[in-house]
């Protein structure tokens, strides 16, 4: 008979070195389970694939992020077509750097003893838990969680997968003015999501993001919001870099799968824990990645229950808030059926600074 030593290379296989499987790996390591963690890039947090704005309470979840700190953010400036701005105060946050973000977690994980290995992009979950590399190579563990973002191989494998994404681009120019909000610009000509502009010292993120079949327009629509605020005098000429990917913003969907007899917790993105009207994610990546790694280590203690306690804890914290935001994502892509045109009104009603997204639905 085969010896658990033999069967597999260790307790858990983390797939995804972002802030969900991150902090995952880190509970886990902690609680004394063997853990490797994979990662498709070959350096952590690179490429940057983020807006990088973190809301202040993640410092609370994740700790220090002082050595990824670029500023502080003390509200949100929303521009809605020809309406005048408006400003929402105490919206606070801290701007970061992503790569120096993630570095700082995966830091923690290799101290408490993860085997983190990068480079290693996966091709396949098969049927029965056996991880497969694009190598060729199989790994395996005794339990999966599944950090590998909006396409996640993991989910795919049981049955979970992300059906509603939004397309983003974004630049960094420089910012020719102090400013210390994060500024918002929604249209009817954004379809499925908006434009940002989030400071970053002397230097901003510029980006927007759409409907998946809008991919093609992203690259005209964002050449045009950056020539507005160049017109503006706010943002240099200069682009220094350019990023882009997915966001998952249908929805979350159920965490907790099989695999015969594997279990396999999805995390992040690939819970589908992404804000569907803003985006945002970073939080729930850092809250459900340490959420699953204390769930899964209780249950492979022999703890029966822990897995649905770690299903019902994710609904309990991000249900309600999803659900209202995926709603109102639905009502106002209903506008733009058959060719049409969202009013006023239903732009309002599609974002978190107006009273109108906070009515009752």
């Amino acid at each position: 008979m085969c010896s658990l030593k033999n069967k597999f290379d260790a307790d858990v296989l983390v797939l995804g070195l972002g802030p969900a499987g991150a902090s995952a790996a880190v509970r886990l390591a902690e609680a004394g389970h063997s853990v490797i963690a994979i990662d498709r890039k070959v350096e952590a947090g690179v490429p940057v694939q983020c807006a990088e704005f973190v809301p202040s309470m993640i410092g609370q979840a994740v700790g220090d992020i002082a050595s990824s700190y670029r500023q502080s953010i003390a509200a949100m400036d929303t521009f809605l077509e020809d309406e005048d701005k408006t400003h929402t105060p105490n919206f606070r946050g801290t701007m970061v750097s992503r790569a120096d973000f993630d570095k700082i977690l995966i830091k923690k994980a290799s101290d408490a003893g993860v085997d983190c290995r990068f480079g290693m992009p996966i091709r396949r979950v098969h049927a029965d838990g056996a991880v497969e590399l694009s190598s060729g190579e199989l790994m395996r563990a005794r339990a999966i969680i599944g950090a590998d973002g909006p396409r996640s191989l993991a989910g795919k494998a049981i049955g979970q997968v992300n059906t509603e994404c939004v397309e983003t681009r974004q630049i960094t120019v420089p910012l020719l003015t102090n400013h210390d909000a994060t500024d918002i610009f929604l249209s009817n000509d954004i379809v499925g999501g908006y434009g940002w502009l989030f400071p970053k010292g002397d230097h901003a993120n510029l980006g927007l993001g759409v409907l998946p079949k809008l991919k093609s327009e992203l690259k005209h629509l964002l050449e045009h919001l950056h020539k507005q605020l160049i017109d503006q005098g706010r943002v240099g000429k200069t682009i220094t870099s350019y990023t882009g990917g997915l966001i998952p913003v249908g929805g979350m969907l159920d965490a907790v799968g099989y695999l015969a007899d594997i279990p396999v917790l999805l995390v992040g993105d690939a819970a589908g824990l992404a804000n569907p009207i803003t985006g945002a994610g970073i939080n729930a990546a850092v809250q459900s990645g340490e959420m699953a790694g204390s769930a899964l280590s209780s249950s492979l203690r022999g703890e029966t229950q822990a897995l649905d306690d770690y299903r019902e804890e994710l609904e309990d914290l991000f249900g309600a808030s999803l659900n209202r935001a995926l709603r109102a994502r639905h009502a106002l892509l209903d506008h733009y059926r058959d060719g049409g045109k969202a009013d006023i009104v239903a732009l309002k009603s599609a974002w978190i600074a107006y009273p109108e997204y906070w009515a009752a639905r």
